[in-house]
Order: C-alpha cells, then structure tokens, then sequence
C-alpha cells in the first residue's frame, strides 16, 4: 500500500500530520506493506528567496474562523504526543522550492525512509531553529546531516534538477482533488484532506485493506 503526504515543510499542520501518518502505520496490523512517500506542495510559491522576516504562524486555516493568537496554541496542543517542539520566534519566511527539489532527491536516492529524514530535517530547521530554506548553504548543510550525498545536493543546487518533480507532485495534487495541505492519498483511490488523528489515519489504511478484499 502506497501512501502520498502532499505538505510544505514550513506547515506546522503537515509536520503534525507527518508523524501521526506514521504513528498510525506503526499501529497498522501490517506495517511493512505500507510505503509513505511526501509529496511537495508550496504554501508561498510567490515568495522571492532570501526575503527572511518572522512568520505569521496565527495565519487563519482555510474555511475557519480563529481568533488571533488561538492558532499557535492549537498547533501546540496538536503536537504535545509528538514530540514536535515550535519556537515560533525564531522561524523565517523561505521560499520552500529548492528544499522540496532537495526532498525529491533524498527519495531517488534512498527511498521513502531518506526522504522522510530530509523532511524531518528540513521541519526542524524551520520551527526549531530559525533557519532559512531558501539558503543554499544552509540547506547544505541540513541535507548532509539527512544523509544525503554532499556533492550530489551541491549539483542540483546549482541546477533546475527535480524542478520538474515538485511541479508534478503539485499538479498531481490538484487533480486528484487537492485545494489545501496536509493531504493523504491511500492507493491512489481514498483521500483524507487536511488533518486528521492517529485513529483516523489507521481507519483509511484499513478501509483500503477492506476494499481491496
């Protein structure tokens, strides 16, 4: 069973949604079936690189009303089984382009479990340590500590490498029904938009296993 996660790695939402997709494979009656592959969708295409500046993380979520303040602490509350940690002073607003190119290349080069360490990476950057990801060096610097090849990230940096992959997980997104993130795709077939729990997610892995039958 194939699982797509579209998501932004400057979405608390998706870094939530991450580890409860996975959380509910480790519960899954059979978890070495299960593939989780992430696919790059851009929150602030538009954004220039390298404009920087602190991140409206109260930003409202589509369809929503919530009172300015409520959504850091509802991401907070969300995130408290999950080891996830935001210091939401220190983030910056990055173009995310070059760090999904970077995701596409961990999964080329080492499957599902790379790619999942470059995302990781690349969230902690992010809400832990203020780092831009738009910064070549910076994103360097993380990509190696991923396990990622140094040279291999140096190329497609300088490069338009995997441009062509993040486009298509986008417009794959879009067609499959995608209007916002995160989104899980089961199998191609069930679809799950925005996010959901633990319980949930192991539901749609057993629906899937159901219809299957």
């Amino acid at each position: 069973m194939t699982l797509d996660l579209w998501l932004d790695v400057v979405c608390p939402w998706c870094y939530i949604a991450k580890r409860r997709v996975q959380a509910a494979i480790g519960l899954f009656e059979r978890p070495h079936d299960v593939s989780l592959v992430m696919r790059s969708w851009e929150l602030h295409p538009d954004l220039a690189r390298g404009v920087g500046g602190p991140v409206d993380h109260d930003a409202r979520v589509p369809g929503e009303s919530v009172a300015p303040g409520e959504q850091r602490v509802r991401v907070e509350e969300a995130a408290v089984d999950h080891e996830i940690r935001f210091e939401w002073s220190h983030a910056v607003r990055a173009n995310t382009f070059d760090a999904h190119r970077l995701c596409a290349l961990a999964l080329e080069l080492g499957g599902p479990a790379l790619q999942s360490a470059m995302v990781e990476r690349c969230f902690a950057a992010h809400f832990t340590e203020g780092l831009a990801l738009d910064d070549h060096d910076v994103l360097q610097r993380i990509s190696a500590e991923a396990g990622l090849d140094e040279r291999r990230v140096a190329a497609v940096l300088a490069s338009e490498e995997y441009a062509a992959n993040v486009r298509a997980d986008e417009e794959a997104g879009r067609r499959f029904g995608a209007t916002r993130i995160p989104f899980l795709l089961a199998n191609r077939t069930a679809t799950f938009t925005d996010l959901g729990s633990v319980e949930d997610y192991l539901a749609v892995l057993r629906d899937v296993v159901t219809e299957k039958a």
